[in-house]
């Protein structure tokens, strides 16, 4: 099935996209505004960039043809934080998508602790399981709507989500993160995780000169491994 894109209305394009690239990593971001009023708004269109320097990019629409405050408030103080969505924040993650009028407290509404951050003025939610604090590297504005660039300054972690703290290592599973997939409100949490570690050129030719590369294309690294595989990568 082919799909012309640029012969679809908007909202038809964010249906098949936002059905189609799944699952995305949800960035609950606090901002405060140049009077110091804090914003807490969730965002799906948000991943990460470089790991160094230590970039992050977040997309966010427009309200009523307007930046939303989450927008603004980037743009105005330079600052804010992202913080990851457990399974157990998920209620309260969705608080803070309602469209409230501006001035309203969204920590407040969903029962949130603000903690405040060490890099940034902005506060992180203290519940999550990981936060960032963030500064602004750039905006671009594309049809009304915000491309944030950012640069990660510092980053929290709960204690029971670090497996081991002198190699920085985190434990995914008791992160238990939530994960954006298509409209009407679907989430996820990765569960069937599996670990290929990358081929070498040597692997690779030796797989090849043992006649099993179709066999190792065509596996599936859910499905049990063959062991001749297994001796091989």
């Amino acid at each position: 099935m082919f799909i012309d894109l640029e012969a679809l209305p908007g909202p038809a394009r964010y249906k098949l996209l936002t059905a189609a690239i799944v699952p995305r990593p949800i960035a609950w971001i606090v901002s405060r505004d140049a009077r110091g009023t804090t914003n807490v708004a969730p965002f799906s269109f948000f991943n990460l960039m470089s790991g160094d320097p230590p970039l992050i990019c977040v997309g966010i629409g427009v309200r009523d043809g307007a930046p939303k405050d989450t927008a603004r408030n980037i743009a105005e103080r330079g600052e804010f934080t992202v913080n990851l969505v457990s399974s157990a924040l998920a209620s309260r993650m969705n608080v803070t998508a309602v469209d409230f009028p501006h001035g309203v407290d969204e920590a407040q509404e969903a029962g949130l602790l603000l903690a405040p951050g060490e890099r940034v003025s902005v506060p992180r939610v203290a519940q999550s399981p990981v936060s960032f604090e963030c500064r602004l590297h750039q905006l671009l504005r594309i049809d009304g709507r915000s491309l944030v660039i950012a640069e990660v300054a510092a980053m929290h972690a709960r204690d029971d989500v670090v497996s081991d703290p002198e190699r920085l290592y985190l434990d995914g599973s008791r992160m238990d993160l939530l994960a954006r997939l298509h409209n009407p409100g679907w989430y996820c949490r990765p569960q069937a995780d599996f670990q290929m570690p990358q081929l070498t050129r040597e692997q690779w030719d030796e797989i090849k000169r043992d006649g099993r590369a179709e066999e190792y294309l065509e596996h599936n690294p859910l499905a049990p491994r063959p062991a001749a595989l297994s001796e091989a990568g």
